[in-house]
């Protein structure tokens, strides 16, 4: 089998790899609209985050047992199969094995489902418990969208659905999560024009009010909207030419957290044969 699946409707088109079930590139028209990666900056396009997002404090804890789980847990590195394949739609999954054993003792599966409109492309997760005792996990979106959009002109933005905090945490070394804060400027709590100097880090939104956002320019507009992911992240590395939309159910360790994956906050638990559903929706709006 191929490396990756395509999917179309109209005159749109999307790619998705098996490796990491990643969405690869996403096409309106002639708008290409995804960071196709690049080795010299950031070699990814729209990572899927599981069974952790961000670092983890020396790895993760279990039970009293390490687990060298590292930076947005293993999915991305993992080959999915393929469960449905239609010429707008394919669905992957992930399920344990040895090697995920390895860094996150419990058995699941992780399935996410592509699903390409003629403007839209929309993005299901589902995460299902298949071990006989409770899981803890988190799960996020990563992807990076060109900027400047396709076809832009003037300054770019985000525009929030609801006003939200005028700070965000400030990262600590190896990516921790600290008290301190750092302001942003918010225009009226829901707009914030965006400069390149913005970035010495990600910009944080936990539990954020909106449950959309658009990125536009002023004559452009790409718009995620967002199912049961409360944290909304914005990144990119200086000089590079495209920004990251992140959305995310947990978050990195806090500072000097040393507790087990239960008590790491913002983590979700899922009993025994459970099941959660998660997933965004992105619409282009020339």
């Amino acid at each position: 089998m191929s490396g990756s699946l395509e999917i179309a409707c109209g005159d749109a088109r999307a790619r998705i790899a098996l490796r990491g079930a990643e969405l690869k590139s996403w096409r309106v028209g002639a708008d290409d609209l995804l960071w196709p990666g690049d080795p010299a900056s950031w070699p990814d396009s729209a990572p899927l985050l599981f069974p952790v997002v961000g670092w983890t404090r020396d790895g993760a804890r279990v039970d009293g047992r390490r687990y060298p789980l590292g930076l947005h847990g293993f999915a991305r590195g993992e080959t999915f199969r393929v469960v449905a394949a239609g010429e707008d739609r394919v669905t992957l999954a992930l399920s344990a094995h040895a090697d995920t054993r390895a860094l996150y003792p419990f058995a699941f599966c992780f399935t996410v489902e592509y699903i390409i409109t003629n403007n839209k492309l929309h993005q299901v997760i589902h995460v299902e418990n298949e071990d006989v005792r409770p899981m803890p996990y988190a799960v996020g979106l990563h992807p990076g969208f060109r900027w400047p959009l396709p076809g832009a002109s003037g300054p770019h933005q985000i525009v929030f659905e609801a006003e939200e905090s005028p700070e965000t945490p400030v990262i600590a070394p190896g990516g921790l999560f600290s008290d301190e804060k750092r302001a942003i400027p918010l225009e009226q709590g829901r707009r914030l024009r965006l400069t390149p100097n913005l970035f010495s880090e990600a910009l944080c939104f936990l539990d954020a009010r909106s449950r959309f956002l658009e990125f536009s320019s002023e004559n452009r507009v790409l718009r995620m909207e967002l199912e049961n992911l409360p944290h909304i992240a914005l990144w990119t590395l200086p000089g590079a030419e495209f920004l990251c939309l992140e959305a995310w159910t947990g978050h990195g360790d806090p500072v000097g957290f040393s507790g087990d994956l239960y008590a790491k906050p913002s983590m979700r638990v899922l009993g025994p044969k459970e099941k959660a559903r998660h997933g965004a929706t992105f619409c282009w709006l020339p």
